[in-house]
């Protein structure tokens, strides 16, 4: 009977750590979601703000200061 009341002990600690395992888990499903998103946005910045950089380094490139 020590056999099966220990066995009990040792499968609700078990469970128990699979749950807080799970919770974890959860949570950092969660966090990776909302890094993903700003990763997201930061790229799309970074792109747009590159675009302009182009823009304007193209309009320079063109237009000579007048004393050339």
């Amino acid at each position: 009977m020590g056999d099966t009341v220990a066995l009990e002990a040792q499968l609700a600690f078990m469970e128990d750590t699979v749950r807080a395992l799970d919770t974890a888990l959860a949570a950092q499903q969660q966090q990776i979601l909302r890094l993903e998103e700003r990763l997201d946005g930061l790229w799309q910045q970074l792109t747009e703000q590159g675009a302009r950089l182009e823009a304007v380094t193209e309009a320079e490139a063109v237009a000579l200061p007048p004393h050339y």
